[in-house]
């Protein structure tokens, strides 16, 4: 029965850990080992404390539970690990009171990361979905009056007889072709890729080259590239215009004096939104600019939105759904001195549609 229960807590894919009074670990599950990236027997006899140095709050809360007896739940808690990761969990913090044995503390936690990363991923593709719905019906509705507009300055143009009142005219029509080519790019691509096999690393030394022409000399543009990737099918226009805009929006953000990065790995058996693939192509683009401001955080891939005044808040949404045509997504996280857009596309068909990651 003993070995049953051992094989029982080996195949959980949460966390536990077993805690004495001291708050030393006297026990670790492999589930645990992996979460904390250390092996049983170097964290047999560590103090908690010593695993979570800069989490004092949480280390309090422990002894809390252990010095008051009562279990609680924390849902959703980012822990700062050891080596600078960060990692959110549900953790269920339970006392142990046997008689005749001294109090020990079972911690359970659950890695809910990947949980939450699925969730803004569908709650980004959706996102996405409604606004082109949204652009488009607005599209129909602003170019059938617009070209009326154009067409009757056109006719009242050749009948005024006097040419300098000929300049409004022109006018209009100017203003009226540029709504009409705003409207076409807030509308995105309207072509389906022409998809063919590509090398993803010979479209980021395109990029690459075009922005080393544009940059400062103050800017570095360091490549980190996985020369295992395979070729991706894919229309490599459209990548490149992609992954362009979003590189010189970095080129932007460093200003005169930073740091970029490009980086490429493979992402084997890998969630995009509800869907399960086998291969996912992976490409960061890092910079360590000041960050996104937080106000726009939530709404950055929507059109029209900006930081800088004079952008038109479309090259992030054009990115995003070039990519999404190749069944892909375009995720950001951004904080003071670090900004990474990371590509994700797939190299073949769904294996599966699951929304547990």
């Amino acid at each position: 029965m003993e070995n049953f229960s051992q094989r029982i807590l080996d195949n959980l894919t949460s966390a536990v850990l077993l805690l004495d009074r001291d708050l030393r670990l006297t026990y670790v599950n492999p589930a645990a080992e992996m979460l904390f990236a250390l092996s049983a027997r170097q964290a047999t006899g560590l103090r908690i404390a010593e695993l979570l140095s800069k989490d004092a709050e949480f280390v309090q809360g422990l002894r809390d539970a252990v010095d008051s007896g009562h279990p609680h739940t924390v849902r959703e808690r980012a822990l700062k690990l050891p080596g600078g990761r960060q990692v959110t969990v549900d953790c269920t913090v339970n006392p142990v009171i046997e008689p005749g044995l001294p109090p020990a503390l079972l911690v359970e936690m659950i890695h809910v990361d990947r949980h939450l990363r699925i969730a803004r991923e569908e709650q980004l593709i959706a996102q996405h979905q409604a606004t082109r719905a949204l652009i488009r019906g607005l599209a129909h509705e602003i170019k059938n009056p617009l070209g009326g507009l154009r067409g009757a300055a056109q006719l009242l143009e050749r009948e005024l007889p006097n040419e300098t009142l000929r300049e409004y005219t022109e006018v209009i029509i100017a203003e009226a072709d540029r709504l009409r080519n705003l409207l076409n790019r807030m509308l995105g691509p309207n072509t389906l890729p022409r998809r063919e096999p590509v090398n993803l690393h010979h479209l980021m030394e395109r990029v690459r080259k075009v922005v080393e022409a544009e940059k400062s000399t103050g800017v570095t543009v360091i490549r980190d590239y996985d020369p295992s990737i395979p070729d991706l099918n894919a229309d490599p226009d459209q990548l490149i215009q992609a992954l362009l805009n979003i590189v010189r929006n970095a080129l932007q953000a460093v200003g005169e004096k930073g740091k970029i990065t490009l980086r490429s790995r493979v992402q084997r058996r890998f969630t995009i939104g509800h869907r399960l693939y086998r291969l996912v192509a992976r490409v960061d683009v890092i910079d360590n600019g000041p960050g996104v401001p937080a106000e726009l955080r939530e709404n950055l891939f929507y059109p029209m939105v900006t930081g800088r005044p004079d952008g038109t808040g479309l090259g992030l949404t054009i990115a995003q759904s070039l990519v999404n045509q190749h069944d892909g997504l375009i995720e950001c996280e951004s904080r003071p001195g670090r900004t990474c857009f990371t590509f994700l596309l797939p190299f073949d068909e769904p294996e599966s549609e699951r929304t547990d990651g």
